[in-house]
């Protein structure tokens, strides 16, 4: 067993009766195949099925439990009803992370988990704060494990294709602050990025929704292979000019908008 691993296995079997929020990403699978080893039928999953949540996410949470056995509970957190959510504001995490685990705490008794490494500690997430506020736990962070150990860990474990997964925030990070986050919106964003993916298979790929129009960021190679062919296939789905431009982390969120 690895230093992390141990170490992890020690963090959950101390905590106990455990739910974890799962959101199909590398993160909260790789904790979720932990727990369900190391508590067994004391770890129960939860995974909140949302317009904001690629649908591949939600299909491989399923997948992964279907095939190991974990008790998956799908729910709607709510956040759509939440209009300080939808108004995406520059904080619009934290009203998202609190519709989620205000919802899980509603309906569970044991102590509830999420994915969060402490490479993301580095990064201002108002989510942590909705966290805080619901006593919510890392067990990835109490076990002093970052985003590479993570990926190493779904390894160990056998969760195959997992390990790689490129990193994929929800849809509504696409949207810059301050557009009001629409499901008819998100749902042209998850359109056009299968598109794209479908045409150039790009490392990285983000449409992103802005004042100025729509921007789908590529890797720099894949922005080479970006041809105005492609560009008029997404206009035709967007409704508007899409412009390409290479790929920047987080570029549609606005820290000092409202």
């Amino acid at each position: 067993m690895s230093d992390a691993l141990a170490r992890l296995v020690a963090v959950l079997s101390a905590i106990g009766p455990a739910d974890i929020a799962v959101s199909g990403g590398v993160d909260s699978l790789t904790l979720a195949a932990a727990a369900h080893d190391v508590l067994g039928p004391l770890a129960r999953m939860h995974h909140a099925v949302s317009a904001a949540v690629p649908p591949e996410a939600t299909e491989r949470t399923k997948a992964l439990a279907a095939a190991r056995g974990w008790d998956l509970t799908l729910f709607d957190a709510g956040e759509f009803a939440d209009e300080r959510y939808r108004a995406n504001p520059a904080n619009r995490c934290f009203f998202c992370k609190t519709n989620l685990y205000g919802a899980l705490a509603a309906r569970v008794a044991g102590t509830i988990l999420s994915g969060t490494n402490t490479d993301d500690l580095s990064d201002w997430r108002p989510g942590l704060r909705a966290a805080e506020h619901h006593r919510v736990r890392h067990p990835f962070v109490e076990a002093g494990i970052d985003k590479a150990s993570v990926r190493r860990l779904a390894a160990r474990l056998g969760l195959g294709d997992v390990a790689e997964l490129p990193a994929s925030p929800c849809l509504s990070s696409r949207i810059e602050t301050g557009i009001r986050v629409e499901p008819a919106l998100l749902a042209l964003v998850h359109a056009a990025e299968a598109l794209v993916t479908r045409a150039l298979a790009p490392r990285t790929v983000r449409c992103r929704v802005r004042a100025a129009g729509v921007v789908v960021e590529l890797d720099a190679e894949s922005l080479a292979r970006a041809s105005a062919a492609l560009a008029s296939e997404l206009e035709m789905l967007a409704g508007r000019p899409v412009t390409f431009a290479p790929y920047r982390t987080g570029s549609a969120f606005l820290r000092g908008a409202a």
